[in-house]
């Protein structure tokens, strides 16, 4: 009896969350008396929702109000100031504003004055001051009942009444922003309304997903009711109509008496304001989520949601490689130079990627700074060699049809320190800092990633030349992230941790000063990315369960050298080749409205790729203490390409003196280091080659040594 009992409150409980977080129609919670402005047509307010305005047809007036709390009408609102258009047009119909509520724009369907009228505005969002002589006008044909702009000003959207049951739909796209001498005809979406009415109003969600238009019932169609709502759409891409799908009507549980005419909403939708013909009367409705007249706006389908979550999963594996590669790098550095005394060296790489013009980036890697050269001894006995490496990226990826486009920036600098045991096993430890800038869509959102990893390896000899590499790290991960839908964003903070490793094989079969080294290798690691909750807009907030991403890549190729030696030093020509199958398993992410609970998934993020990476590039290494290293490599998937090309110049005449010259892009770099009398002296240059307006600096620092 006790497991019928449980079970049923389990029942219970699950059908009450089901109902709790199921989408409710829109709520009427306030409403405003505007008798004054009988047959009134719109509704809009000014960015912050402190000023609201209402235009009619039977003054001819727009009258400008004062909110006590932004898009709020429980405190009345009080009239402030009115603007006379009866000189300008006989029939208004709905009002817009610039992005910085600079620009008054207006529209009506006075036959033979059909168009929009512009004011210039002495201050944002007032009307005070205005004539009808200060006005621009742009002739646009069709009864004229609504319009609206995209956030940027570069679409306009208007409902025009066709028929007594049709209405069109026309975007229009303009050259310059909120410039109407520059819009040009693009898309049109007709829709019928049965029982026919008038369109009246227009609107769209500040993502541009969704498209509204409200019909309005005469005097003379019965019953009113059936003929009065809102319909909604969801469009396949922002603020484009040619794909519309009729999300269904939503009808005001009014009295008969009632007739919708101009609606809005708040910046991120949570509320939503209509006029009304017959009642005088501002109607304030609440949502259950963002927009959601008839549907909640699904963020599977959203780009830049889609893109936001792609980016965290992407940065995560990436993070992986930008972590593991410099300490097997410093492990092959070790093989190749296993002749030298001094293992100490200092990597600094440039790298510039841009995926959009094919992946094109140019690297500085590596410059050695050696000890003083007459101290054999010392580097004999010494314990420990130390090295770092730096990486500045900088590129972009272009968008799919599920995703948009990012702008991706990454910097880090990474520091170790390694030493051979007695067993003759290299063991050593590395501690990277990281920072990953993103850049998702036009609308403005961006996760910004810090990183800290350590990681633990080591190199053990199999035979003479045979040497497997192995490491283990631990990366922490604090993200922040700002997912903006075009007028207002939401901001989260997210944490997580990453477990990876890397099991490299490689033998080294030598003839004379030629080495053949055949390597299999192995990337493998799991992130953990913690649950975290948007803040900043009520209607669009979200929140994000915890997610795992698993990461495995294995690879098998083959590296060939040979050391040339003469007088003045070495010259090392060299050649790696390298396949690699990214096998990692797709990650899903679930998230919900936090508004009403509804939840989605997100599947298959991040599918398996296969890549064909080869390099060439020679060093040479001078007895004098000039080295010169340079390198080309290109990594290559179906649908990416990347294109590296590295060189670098370092010389030290002794440990208290050394130059380095570099090349990155169009840029020339010279550096020089001396240590004068417990003083350390560093002065660098830079000079762009090809540059009009060469872009030139010297900079000089001193500093103590002790």
């Amino acid at each position: 009896m006790k497991l019928i009992k449980k079970i049923f409150f389990i029942i219970i409980f699950l059908i009450f969350n089901f109902n709790a977080f199921a989408f409710t129609d829109p709520n009427n919670v306030d409403d405003f008396d505007i008798s004054d402005e009988t047959i009134s047509t719109t509704v809009k307010f000014s960015r912050d929702g402190k000023t609201m305005f209402i235009l009619g047809v039977n003054t001819d007036t727009i009258r400008q109000y004062s909110l006590s709390t932004a898009f709020d009408l429980s405190s009345p609102p009080v009239a402030v100031k009115t603007f006379d258009i009866g000189s300008v047009q006989d029939a208004p119909q709905d009002i817009e504003f610039n992005s910085d509520g600079t620009v008054l724009f207006l529209i009506g369907r006075e036959v033979g004055n059909r168009g929009i009228d512009q004011w210039d505005l002495s201050a944002p969002y007032d009307i005070g001051g205005l004539t009808d002589t200060d006005r621009k006008r742009t002739s646009l044909s069709g009864d004229l009942r609504g319009f609206k702009f995209s956030n940027d000003g570069k679409k306009l959207f208007t409902i025009t009444q066709t028929s007594s049951t049709v209405g069109t739909v026309t975007e229009y796209t303009l050259s310059v922003a909120y410039d109407l001498d520059t819009l040009s005809q693009t898309n049109t979406l007709t829709s019928t309304f049965s029982g026919g009415g008038r369109r009246q109003g227009i609107s769209l969600s500040s993502d541009g997903y969704k498209l509204f238009i409200s019909n309005s019932a005469t005097a003379v169609e019965n019953p009113l009711a059936e003929r009065n709502y809102i319909r909604e759409f969801s469009l396949s891409s922002p603020f484009n109509i040619s794909n519309a799908t009729n999300n269904g009507d939503f009808q005001p549980s009014y009295s008969t008496n009632f007739r919708i005419t101009g609606l809005t909403f708040n910046n991120d939708g949570s509320k939503m304001f209509h006029t009304d013909f017959t009642n005088d009367n501002v109607y304030e409705y609440t949502l259950s989520c963002g927009f959601g007249v008839k549907t909640c706006t699904d963020p599977t389908n959203d780009k830049d949601d889609v893109a936001s979550i792609e980016a965290q999963s992407e940065t995560t594996k990436k993070l992986i490689q930008h972590t593991t590669y410099p300490v097997l790098n410093r492990m092959e550095w070790l093989r190749r130079n296993s002749g030298r005394m001094n293992l100490t060296n200092q990597n600094i790489k440039f790298q510039f990627n841009n995926e959009i013009l094919n992946l094109l980036k140019d690297e500085l890697t590596p410059i050695y700074f050696s000890n003083d050269g007459d101290n054999e001894k010392n580097f004999q006995n010494s314990n420990w060699s130390f090295w770092s490496e730096g990486t500045i990226s900088i590129g972009s990826v272009g968008d799919t049809s599920q995703s948009s486009s990012k702008s991706i920036s990454t910097s880090a600098i990474t520091l170790g320190a390694d030493k051979k045991g007695e067993d003759d096993i290299m063991r050593g430890i590395a501690l990277r800092l990281g920072t990953d800038d993103i850049d998702v869509g036009d609308l403005g959102s961006a996760l910004d990633m810090n990183s800290f990893s350590l990681t633990f390896y080591k190199s053990k000899p199999r035979g003479e030349q045979r040497f497997t590499d192995h490491l283990i790290g631990l990366s922490f991960l604090n993200s922040d992230l700002i997912n903006n839908s075009g007028s207002i964003s939401t901001d989260g903070d997210r944490y997580g941790e990453q477990l990876y490793g890397s099991l490299s094989l490689r033998d080294t079969f030598s003839k004379n000063q030629l080495n053949f080294t055949p390597k299999l290798k192995i990337n493998y690691g799991v992130t953990h990315l913690g649950a975290y909750t948007e803040t900043g807009a009520t209607g669009l907030n979200l929140k994000f369960d915890d997610q795992y991403i698993g990461n495995f890549t294995s690879s098998v190729g083959t590296s060939l050298d040979n050391t040339y030696d003469f007088e003045v030093g070495s010259f090392i020509p060299y050649f790696d080749f390298e396949y690699y199958a990214d096998m990692s398993p797709s990650s899903q992410q679930r998230f919900s409205y936090t508004s009403n609970g509804q939840s989605y998934t997100l599947k298959n993020i991040n599918n398996s790729t296969h890549n064909l990476m080869g390099s060439i590039g020679f060093d040479f290494i001078s007895d004098n203490g000039l080295t010169l290293m340079t390198k080309y490599t290109r990594d290559q998937s179906k649908n990416i390409k990347n294109d590296n090309y590295i060189i670098a110049l370092d010389y030290r005449g002794s440990h208290r003196s050394s130059s380095a010259m570099s090349i990155e892009d169009t840029s020339a770099k010279l550096s020089h280091n001396k240590e004068l009398n417990n003083f350390k002296i560093n002065i660098d240059s830079h000079y762009d080659l090809f540059n009009n307006e060469p872009d030139y600096g010297l900079y000089l620092k001193i500093s103590n040594i002790n």
